[in-house]
């Protein structure tokens, strides 16, 4: 095996992201007026700020004249940034308002300005063609500003490729090894799932554990509920991906035979796990994520403690993935195998490879195709192939 070979084994396990989708820049109180916000969503640098209406906005991080970096620079006035450099200035929509030492401005003077949305607590910016940019297309979590719910989150700078994170998201069955402490219980590898194509670009992955005891993060849950309760419970893990980088986990639990499993959560607690992942780079990611619940809304000491909790339990998650990519890194002749349990991350790549051909971006020659995604695409265009009627699945 020559180095190209190896070259092309390892971008086979580390994945592309498409480029027409809304990714999630920062939290909206990152995306400010005292501080210019330096990131790189999916491969591209970006300076992010508001105007003083308070709009957000995305320009590329590099000056037209020299390329240097934008969020060095300053804000000036109700909406224009000034590069530190040389002092040009652009408008929110990019565009130079003044260069130094002339009064004619060079009609190509510019630089990109990204469509950028404010919701759900996030700013979203769309990094590809931005004729595509749909608003509607930004993925459901309504959790996070909904006044039912209540919660918090950080975010995760994940030495990772961002598809290492939503196989880890898709598949729960890891919880039993990497979380033993906290959400880990011997039900999670021994009950039935199903995994459902709800749309073109929303999967569902569905898990009930009935009459188990509650691993220690949801007894404590329980007990927040009502300090009493020492009993069995039924368990449930409710996985949401929207393409191409969010997923939203609806869990919970609710004393045995009360009714969750028909629809009455009413007497156990429910809460809503909501991540959004934005590529870096090919190996590094920013992770969003907020635990958010539906009972005890007014209290802030169980919101910390939550928040505090799950960022221990992503912790773990955490280190995993960067041995994980480093172990790929390591070992760039050694394939992936897939599982039962991976049924999930199996469409999530089949969507992904969908958006990415799309794109034109998985050329035959090119270095970055994941092989086993494109077996399985293949096989979904044939009518009598595995998966053409796997709209719904279960396994075990």
């Amino acid at each position: 095996m020559d180095e190209q070979d190896l070259r092309e084994r390892v971008n086979a396990k580390i994945f592309p992201h498409p480029l027409n989708a809304w990714y999630a820049a920062g939290w909206d109180w990152e995306v400010n007026r005292k501080q210019i916000l330096a990131r790189t969503i999916a491969g591209r640098p970006m300076a992010f700020y508001r105007t003083e209406a308070g709009r957000p906005v995305a320009l590329a991080d590099a000056c037209w004249h020299r390329l240097a970096p934008l969020s060095m620079g300053t804000l000036v006035g109700a909406e224009e940034i000034q590069c530190p450099y040389h002092g040009l200035r652009y408008n929110a929509s990019g565009r130079c308002t003044r260069l130094p030492a002339q009064e004619t401005l060079n009609p190509s003077a510019s630089v990109p300005s990204f469509p950028i949305v404010e919701r759900y607590r996030y700013v979203w910016v769309w990094p590809g063609d931005p004729t595509l940019a749909d608003p509607s297309t930004i993925p459901d979590m309504h959790q996070l500003d909904d006044p039912e719910w209540a919660g918090d989150g950080l975010t995760i700078e994940a030495a990772c490729n961002y598809q290492l994170i939503l196989d880890n998201l898709m598949d729960l069955t890891h919880e039993e090894f990497v979380h033993g402490s906290s959400l880990g219980q011997d039900e999670l590898s021994q009950s039935e799932f199903s995994t459902r194509l709800e749309s073109d670009n929303h999967v569902s992955v569905t898990r009930w554990m009935i009459d188990v005891k509650p691993p220690a993060f949801w007894a404590k849950n329980m007990r927040d509920l009502d300090p009493d309760f020492d009993g069995r419970v039924d368990r449930w893990q409710i996985i949401h991906y929207y393409a191409p980088s969010t997923i939203c986990i609806d869990v919970g639990v609710a004393p045995t035979g009360t009714g969750a499993p028909e629809g009455d959560r009413s007497k156990g607690v429910n809460g809503y796990v909501m991540n959004t992942i934005t590529p870096d780079t090919e190996r590094t990611s920013h992770y969003f994520w907020a635990f958010m619940r539906n009972y005890r809304l007014d209290s802030q000491k169980i919101t910390t403690e939550l928040r505090n909790g799950v960022r221990g339990v992503f912790g773990e998650d955490e280190a995993m993935l960067k041995a994980q990519q480093r172990a790929i890194d390591a070992n760039p002749d050694y394939a992936f195998y897939s599982l039962n349990i991976d049924a999930g991350g199996i469409w999530v790549r089949r969507i992904l490879d969908r958006m990415l051909q799309a794109e034109g971006r998985l050329g035959d020659s090119s270095p970055t195709v994941p092989s086993d995604a494109r077996a399985l695409t293949d096989a979904a265009r044939d009518p009598n192939g595995p998966v053409a009627d796997a709209g719904e699945r279960s396994a075990r």
